[in-house]
C-alpha cells in the first residue's frame, strides 16, 4: 500500500513525524509531500496567483510553497503522477479539527482534496488545552491510539469523495473512553473575538481570538471528545441543503 502524508502545519512539523511513525506500521512505501510552512487556517484554498516551488528533502519526502491543496494537487498530479497512492493521511495536526472549524481547516483540506481524486483520505488531529502549551504539544494518545483507529477504516471499502475526520482528546492515552463515530458538531460560540494591540513600532494590530462554546450538544464530535473519546467523522464535499431544495424549488415554479 502506498501511502501519501501531508499536513498544514508544515514539512517540519512534530505531528508529522508521528504520523509518519503510525503509518509505518502498515506500509513502508511512503511518501511525503507537506507545505513548506505553516498553513493553519488556509481551508481549501489554491495559490493561483504566485508560482509553486518544490524542494526535495530526501527520497520521496517533498515540500511545497503553497497551501495543503496544493500540497496534494502536486504530489498526485505531479510527484506521484505514474504512482498514485493509496491512502492519504492529513495530520495529525496540533490542535482539534472539530465543528464547523473543518471549513478552515487545512489538514481536513488536504484530506478532502485527497476524496476529490478518488483516493482515500483521512485527516487527523490531537486536541490540546488552548493556553499554556506552545509549541509542545502532546501527541502521545496519537500516537497510542492512530493504528488502533485507522486500521478499520483503512480496510473498509472506500465511498466516493467521502474522507474519515479523527480527533483525538487532550488526555493520557490509558485515560481513553474508547472511540466514537459521530456527527459534525456546532460551536455556540461568538466569532467576533478580535484581540487588539501594540507592536513594538507603536502600530496597531488585530489578532483573531478563540472563542468558547457555551454548549455542547450531544451526539456530536465535541461531545464525544470532551467525555474523552477519540472521534470519527464520515465527511463529504457535496454541501447542497437537500432538506431546502423542494421550499426553494417552490419559489420558481412560475419562472
Amino acid at each position: 500500500m502506498r501511502i501519501l502524508l501531508t499536513n498544514d502545519d508544515g514539512v517540519h512539523a512534530p505531528g508529522l513525524k508521528v504520523l509518519e511513525e503510525i503509518a509505518r506500521r502498515f506500509s513502508d512505501d511512503i511518501w511525503i509531500v507537506a507545505p513548506s510552512e505553516e498553513q493553519s487556517g488556509a481551508g481549501h484554498s489554491l495559490t493561483l496567483t504566485r508560482p509553486l516551488r518544490v524542494r526535495e528533502h530526501g527520497e520521496r519526502h517533498y515540500s511545497v510553497t503553497g497551501t495543503p491543496t496544493d500540497a496534494v494537487m502536486m504530489a498526485v498530479g505531479h510527484l506521484m503522477k505514474d504512482c498514485k497512492p493509496d491512502l492519504i493521511l492529513s495530520g495529525v495536526n496540533s490542535g482539534a479539527n472539530l465543528a464547523e472549524d473543518v471549513t478552515y481547516s487545512g489538514t481536513v483540506s488536504a484530506a478532502m482534496e485527497g476524496a476529490i481524486s478518488g483516493i482515500k483520505s483521512i485527516a487527523l488531529s490531537q486536541v490540546y488545552p488552548r493556553s499554556g502549551m506552545g509549541d509542545a504539544v502532546p501527541f502521545a494518545t496519537a500516537t497510542a491510539w492512530g493504528e488502533r483507529v485507522l486500521r478499520p477504516l483503512i480496510a473498509m471499502p472506500a465511498s466516493p469523495r467521502m474522507l474519515f475526520n479523527i480527533n483525538f482528546p487532550a488526555i493520557d492515552p490509558v485515560a481513553v473512553k474508547g472511540i466514537k463515530v459521530v456527527r459534525q458538531g456546532f460551536h455556540d460560540v461568538d466569532r467576533t473575538d478580535i484581540i487588539e494591540g501594540t507592536d513594538p513600532r507603536g502600530f496597531r494590530y488585530f489578532w483573531f481570538g478563540l472563542g468558547t462554546s457555551q454548549s455542547v450538544p450531544e451526539g456530536t464530535d465535541l461531545a464525544a471528545i470532551a467525555d474523552g473519546y477519540v472521534t470519527v467523522t464520515p465527511l463529504h464535499y457535496d454541501l447542497t441543503q437537500d432538506s431546502a431544495m423542494a421550499s426553494t424549488t417552490a419559489l420558481f415554479a412560475d419562472q
